[in-house]
């Protein structure tokens, strides 16, 4: 594995990398992608082995111009162009009919593609440099809580692959929002960094389906991702306190237990519980965009320092909310 700064000698490097069926870790706006030439098989191949990831979870192919959706999709529907034309390059993916030229591997066998066009100049660069679209699901084994520093894709993944881009920290910090755009009324496969209240203004209804889990039509919707190897349990904050109360008396649970509260106020009050060594803050102000660019990251830090249990609190569900709160329903213990 090689370590690649920005300039743009290292991005043609990693284009060409790309084109010559090589594994590059490409920084985005949302989190680190392990991207490979989505035309290339056995590239794609390459990334479900590095990932440990099931052959039945589709990768997301990533565009560098709007003009590569003739190269992989069949149809671009009207709603799906207003998205385009209003929120692309951002941190929104469409689910679209595919081309027959899209390996089925990329799409684990169904007949539709998932799409996203980066806003990241370095992401858009790699891509533009290797000649072809690149499918890049997250850079971190499956499962585990996903990448948003080249720092976290060096420790966890080291040399499963053949270069990694620093682009700095993820701005977003949590994944794309994807929608289906096939049916006439686009539904909420997975929320993410596009807020699907932005959504309905450009092209109104957009259904959000209530079950978790189930068929696997995107990526990001199986019902256990994301998960640090330290237990996590996800509370309403209102009821984590008396939550608490009963582990407290029993004396559970076993070894360290650090908090994560949403804002500065509520971490008052699990300090209050007298229950966790430490409580950490996505965002002492309570700007939602905040406390999702740091969620990957507390998590990735918090990991790493050996406590019993992580305890965290759902935020507001609303923009950015929605994105945080399926994050960490997925890492808890269900």
């Amino acid at each position: 594995m090689e370590l690649l700064d920005s300039s743009d000698e290292n991005l043609k490097r990693a284009g060409a990398a790309i084109a010559a069926g090589k594994l590059v870790v490409i920084p985005t706006e949302t989190v680190y992608g392990l991207g490979a030439d989505a035309f290339n098989p056995d590239a794609v191949a390459r990334v479900f082995e590095a990932k440990a990831r099931p052959a039945f979870d589709p990768l997301i192919v990533h565009i560098s111009k709007l003009a590569d959706i003739d190269r992989i999709a069949m149809a671009f529907p009207p709603k799906a162009r207003l998205l385009a034309e209003a929120l692309w390059p951002g941190p929104l993916t469409m689910i679209l009919p595919k081309r027959n030229e899209v390996p089925d591997i990329v799409t684990s066998g169904l007949d539709t593609v998932a799409v996203r066009f980066p806003v990241h100049p370095v992401a858009r660069k790699i891509i533009a440099y290797s000649g072809t679209v690149v499918a890049a699901p997250s850079a971190n084994p499956f499962g585990y809580i996903s990448p948003t520093t080249a720092r976290h894709v060096a420790k966890t993944l080291g040399d499963r692959v053949d270069f990694i881009v620093d682009g700095g920290p993820c701005s977003v910090g949590v994944e794309s929002t994807v929608i289906d755009m096939t049916y006439d009324t686009p539904a909420l496969l997975r929320p993410g960094g596009m807020p699907v209240e932005r959504i309905r203004e450009i092209i109104g209804e957009v259904l959000i389906p209530k079950k978790r889990g189930g068929h696997v039509a995107s990526p990001g919707q199986l019902k256990s991702h994301y998960a640090p190897h330290t237990a996590l349990y996800l509370y309403d904050w209102m009821t984590l306190p008396g939550a608490i109360q009963p582990l407290t008396d029993r004396g559970l649970p076993p070894g360290r237990a650090v908090a994560i509260a949403f804002d500065a106020a509520r971490a008052g009050v699990f300090k209050s519980t007298g229950f966790f060594e430490r409580v950490c803050v996505l965002s002492e102000r309570g700007d939602m965009r905040e406390a999702a660019s740091r969620l990957f990251a507390l998590l990735h830090e918090l990991d790493t320092e050996g406590f019993g249990t992580m305890y965290a609190e759902r935020v507001p569900d609303e923009g950015l909310g929605r994105a945080i709160n399926d994050r960490l329903y997925r890492a808890s213990k269900k």
